[in-house]
């Protein structure tokens, strides 16, 4: 494959951190593997602060995770059991990758990148939460496999576009971040009123309207 080129200009950083972020609070494996294989294979010349990402004891580790995180992210309610263990791990992954990406470019913008990629992983990392929860209150396990893959692709994508296209990734990431707190709020809602039924059923009475 021919290199996609160094990785120099601000707005390229910029769009690098947001998306390692971004990625992080969906599957971290899988960032920092892509990551440092792309580099290692000199697809791209990674900034300093995250060359270390392509040294092969972090591949080989972080291709480990990545292929554990694969198949426990398919299997119901592991998969919910998996992000909560992940909610201490994702979100400061993600502020120290997007750190790592503009760390050369001073201390301002490294903390800068810190506070984009922790909320941009917290953002992520809540709504894949939301969503695994919502999908497991269904008792066949084909939607949360489908659910999973979609994230896998998801990953890969917005890796890929914010390295060749960092403008359109610009724009793809806040349609994301705003259809991402859509479906958790609707999600929310919906996880209440499965949580009030369950209690009433418990209780001998009718199921709530919504889910009768």
């Amino acid at each position: 494959m021919e290199a996609l080129g160094k990785l120099v200009d601000t707005p390229q950083l910029l769009a690098l951190a947001a998306a390692l972020g971004w990625a992080s609070g969906f599957r971290l494996y899988a960032a920092v593997f892509l990551t440092g294989a792309a580099g290692w294979l000199g697809w791209i010349d990674l900034p300093a602060g995250l060359q270390v990402l392509q040294h092969p004891g972090v591949l080989i580790a972080s291709g480990f995770m990545l292929f554990i995180e694969f198949f426990a992210d398919k299997i119901p309610l592991v998969d919910s059991v998996w992000d909560a263990v992940h909610t201490v791990i994702r979100i400061p992954a993600g502020a120290a990758l997007a750190a790592g990406a503009l760390g050369a470019n001073g201390e301002a913008w490294t903390w800068v990148a810190a506070l984009l990629g922790g909320s941009l992983a917290a953002t992520s990392h809540a709504t894949k939460m939301t969503t695994r929860a919502a999908v497991n209150t269904s008792p066949e396990p084909f939607s949360n496999v489908a659910v999973s893959l979609a994230e896998d692709g998801l990953v890969v994508f917005m890796l890929w576009l914010s390295a060749t296209h960092p403008a359109i990734f610009a724009i793809v990431l806040v349609v994301s971040i705003v259809l991402a707190v859509i479906l958790m709020v609707v999600l929310i809602k919906f996880l209440r009123t499965v949580l009030r039924g369950v209690s009433e059923f418990f209780k001998g009475r009718p199921l709530p309207r919504e889910l009768g």
